[in-house]
């Protein structure tokens, strides 16, 4: 039904108005890179996830302001690099490995809770006359260093033998209102980065390592049902901070090499 013209309309509340015209999201087709040109460490870089969103805010009426942008929790964390015998060491989230909290945030650390301030988010200042069309953004990927000697020692030998990761995220397209902090979940996406590097300490410097699984990473997932936010996404301490890099023996206690930031 149309309106009654002598009854004032009531807007539509931004809830109801906001459209998501678009996603994608994907993880780059090329493999995970290798790096041993240092005699230190051995370095790689995996294939970028990226998640793009076109959205179209129609006229505000009132004095809101509103951010649109990624939020991204890291649900699963395993990182074992394993040195022969010795033993290994792995990269730790304390509370989300002892089961404590489900998710962490994935924040940029500084911009909580957006991953990221620049093509990640937008504002939306009302009231506004016309539509806004803009785009929002973001990627990710792991660019770390692993010691070729075992982190503990004082002797750099090479012992790396083997380096496994396994890590899921939860990426949200959220509006969140900056006055009332009212947020609106707009898409959900789950994604998963795994890799097997399998090193021979033996060979010189420049062949000792190999990409064993995955060659291609698996193609992240738009849900079609939402999921809510875990609260724990929205705070401090970011996944970064909060990591702890433990030296676990073959034989003996465990013992914290890098304690959390925070």
């Amino acid at each position: 039904m149309g309106c009654i013209q002598s009854i004032r309309c009531k807007p539509k509340s931004f809830r109801d108005s906001i459209i998501v015209v678009e996603v994608n999201t994907s993880i780059d087709p090329n493999p995970t890179s290798i790096d041993e040109s240092s005699s230190v460490v051995l370095r790689y870089r995996t294939p970028h996830f990226r998640a793009y969103a076109r959205v179209l805010v129609p006229p505000v009426a009132g004095k809101e302001t509103w951010t649109i942008g990624w939020i991204q929790a890291c649900n699963h964390m395993e990182f074992y690099n394993t040195y022969g015998n010795k033993g290994m060491s792995s990269w730790e989230l304390p509370d989300l490995r002892d089961g404590k909290i489900q998710a962490i945030s994935d924040s940029d650390g500084v911009n909580y809770p957006w991953y990221g301030n620049t093509t990640e988010t937008c504002t939306v200042v009302g009231p506004t006359k016309k539509d806004t069309k803009f785009t929002v953004s973001m990627n990710d990927n792991f660019y770390p260093s692993v010691t070729w000697g075992v982190p503990v020692s004082d002797s750099n030998v090479p012992q790396l033998s083997s380096i496994r990761r396994d890590q899921s995220f939860t990426t949200w397209l959220v509006a969140i209102n900056q006055a009332t902090s009212e947020t609106l979940v707009l898409q959900t996406i789950r994604w998963r980065m795994r890799l097997h590097i399998q090193v021979d300490p033996e060979k010189p410097l420049g062949h000792r390592a190999a990409l064993n699984e995955p060659l291609a990473q698996e193609q992240p997932k738009i849900l079609g049902k939402n999921e809510p936010i875990s609260s724990n996404a929205m705070v401090k301490p970011n996944a970064n901070d909060a990591q702890v890099l433990m030296w676990r023996p073959k034989n003996g206690d465990p013992m914290v090499v890098i304690p959390p930031k925070y």
